[in-house]
């Protein structure tokens, strides 16, 4: 049996691993925001980033951004169907080469995991080779750049001659619909896949069970990290009119640390920074000072006028400037009580000399102490 060739999205991670500097923070939408930038992103209901991607051809390709989704308008050229796709472009939830969508609760752990509802509705075309693609990126660290471990593509149609990465293992009942499985891998992740038997054009599921597939698949453990959900296409040959019309996701903590942020009884913020002509960094400190843990956490605070965050670590910020908000990343989410504390830090440029701490912050939407 032939061997698949890459997946559209383990390339897409091998070519921006190169390409990184021609990721930008995505812009927000507008109605019918028409995209043919070869990595133009931008965001749609402030959650969700829509990219082109297109990554493994030279030939244009462009997609019609709408509020609930995207269309292909453009899709020159075409590859060898016995290689690998030629783009995916697709919406997601999560961070994908250090873009995070805005207000994602991921990277979380698994064994964090109460549920994940997620929906998505596509349309097809009868012309062309392609697949309808959800991929769900799994890693031992919560990382929000980079080559994870495990891909789960959930194939939910394919038109000509491709299939997945690998060899079939056997069938699975997943979600209250039969799929064949194939595992395999490209040589920097593994993946597991679940192939349709019929097309599905929309369809409303909880992505923890096929987490829980590659778990049991020995492909993932309890103590990694969901990364990302992204539902999009693989094209070989056209790919114009392909679109989906709607995309939803949600992660439910369940247990464990991280997941929804938990409300605390008094917090204490300290900055320490660091500055020079036109930039700075700031490390942070959130101290818990009540009596209860912290489970999750949200910090909001606003940054001064001109000043512009470009990186953080231990924590995933947005927007970029003016009243931004620092999630926990999942695996520092708790904050024990009576004196625990939790730190990251960010770096930025700057319009001036200097940088003034923020007078307030909010964690969890109570009021702390600054120092």
């Amino acid at each position: 049996m032939r061997s698949h060739p890459r997946s559209a999205t383990m390339t897409v991670l091998v070519v921006l691993a190169s390409l990184g500097a021609l990721l930008t923070a995505a812009a927000p939408a507008q109605a019918n925001q028409q995209i043919c930038d070869r990595y133009g992103t931008t965001t749609i209901q402030d959650r969700y980033v829509v990219q082109n991607n297109r990554w493994g051809t030279g030939a244009t390709q462009c997609i019609n951004v709408t509020g609930n989704g995207f269309e292909i308008t453009q899709a020159d050229g075409s590859v060898p169907t016995n290689g690998a796709p030629k783009s995916y472009p697709s919406v997601y939830d999560g961070c994908h080469y250090g873009n995070c969508a805005p207000r994602t609760t991921l990277p979380m752990r698994i064994s964090s995991i109460g549920s994940a509802p997620s929906s998505v509705s596509y349309r097809y075309t009868g012309n062309g080779v392609y697949n309808a693609a959800y991929d769900i990126w799994l890693d031992p660290t919560p990382r929000t750049n980079g080559v994870n471990r495990t891909e789960i593509m959930i194939w939910f149609n394919r038109v000509g001659p491709v299939q997945p990465i690998g060899s079939p293992v056997g069938t699975a009942h997943v979600g209250g619909r039969s799929w064949e499985v194939w595992t395999g891998s490209n040589g920097s992740n593994d993946v597991i896949s679940f192939l349709a038997p019929s097309a599905i054009s929309s369809w409303s599921f909880d992505v923890k069970d096929f987490i829980d597939q590659a778990v049991s698949h020995g492909l993932a453990t309890p103590d990694w990290y969901l990364t990302s959900i992204q539902a999009g296409f693989e094209p070989w040959e056209g790919g114009t009119g392909l679109a989906v019309n709607s995309f939803s996701s949600a992660v439910n903590a369940g247990g464990g640390n991280g997941g929804t942020p938990g409300t605390p009884a008094a917090c204490q913020v300290s900055y320490s920074t660091h500055t020079w002509p036109g930039g700075f960094t700031v490390d942070t400190t959130i101290t818990n000072t009540g009596s209860t843990p912290i489970d999750g956490w949200e910090l909001d605070f606003t940054l001064p006028a001109g000043h512009t965050v470009t990186s953080a670590w231990n924590a995933l910020i947005s927007p970029a400037s003016g009243a931004v908000t620092a999630r926990s990343t999942g695996s520092n989410g708790r904050i024990a009580a009576n004196g625990g504390t939790q730190s990251f830090g960010f770096q930025g440029t700057s319009s001036g000399a200097g940088f003034t701490a923020p007078a307030g912050a909010r964690l969890n939407g109570t009021p702390c102490t600054v120092r």
